[in-house]
């Protein structure tokens, strides 16, 4: 894939934050007409206390969801943990390896949030806007924002609202009498589209395959590199 040159990653938390408010004007909430033909799920695992990361990306053939192809990378990771700042974290990372990635992808599932942040900003968004692609974010928790209960069947939803009342993302069921996930725009896509492709990506599981590949692929090579001793940059 090809990897825009938006600004330097080498900033200071107080930057950070400066960048998201200004790139956050440039995300396009909608765009994505036709139907995917390739969906992508990206993740990060770390080691606590320790710089090191392993990236990975899964590529599915969508409807079916088969995999069609997995790439992973190691790499130091140097940013502080910071709530709301997570794309400056595992960004760099990330955007190297979709540099290896072919073919690219029609949209890209992330583990974390898109306009669902304090600066309308978070990973999804961010990182949509580097690689120029439709994206969603697809998160576990709330960062910000508020929604009235969700009935418990799958496919239940309700908006997530900031204190203005403005629709940030959706609180979606993806699964019968689990929490729900925390759908959002990432860059150039809209909100129902996003919700109703996470949820034809979750047709068994609370977490949508591409990003439930992901995270598997990033703790098999982690658990890997662990028990080699070895860390083996690059791999693919």
């Amino acid at each position: 894939m090809n990897v825009l040159d938006l600004h330097s990653w080498n900033v200071s938390p107080a930057e950070a934050r400066n960048l998201q408010i200004r790139f956050a004007r440039r995300v396009r909430e909608h765009g994505l007409v036709k139907g995917p033909r390739i969906v992508a799920g990206a993740d990060i695992s770390m080691e606590r206390h320790s710089p090191v990361a392993w990236a990975g990306v899964v590529l599915l053939e969508f409807p079916s969801l088969a995999v069609i192809d997995r790439f992973s990378l190691t790499g130091a990771i140097d940013f502080p943990y910071i709530p709301g700042l997570l794309s400056f974290r595992e960004g760099p990372l990330l955007l190297r390896l979709f540099e290896r990635v072919t073919p690219a992808p029609d949209l890209i599932f992330f583990d974390g949030q898109g306009v669902a942040h304090p600066r309308r900003l978070g990973l999804a968004s961010h990182l949509g806007l580097f690689l120029d692609c439709p994206t969603i974010g697809c998160a576990k928790s709330r960062l910000v924002g508020r929604h009235a209960p969700l009935p418990s069947a799958k496919g239940s939803a309700s908006p997530l609202l900031d204190d203005a009342g403005d629709v940030l993302g959706m609180a979606v069921r993806s699964r019968d009498n689990t929490n729900p996930i925390y759908v959002s725009v990432g860059h150039r896509i809209d909100l129902e589209t996003a919700v109703r492709l996470t949820l034809a990506c979750a047709p068994r599981y609370r977490i949508p395959e591409p990003t439930r590949q992901a995270h598997h692929l990033v703790n098999e090579i982690r658990l890997a590199s662990r028990n080699t001793g070895a860390i083996k940059p690059g791999a693919r």
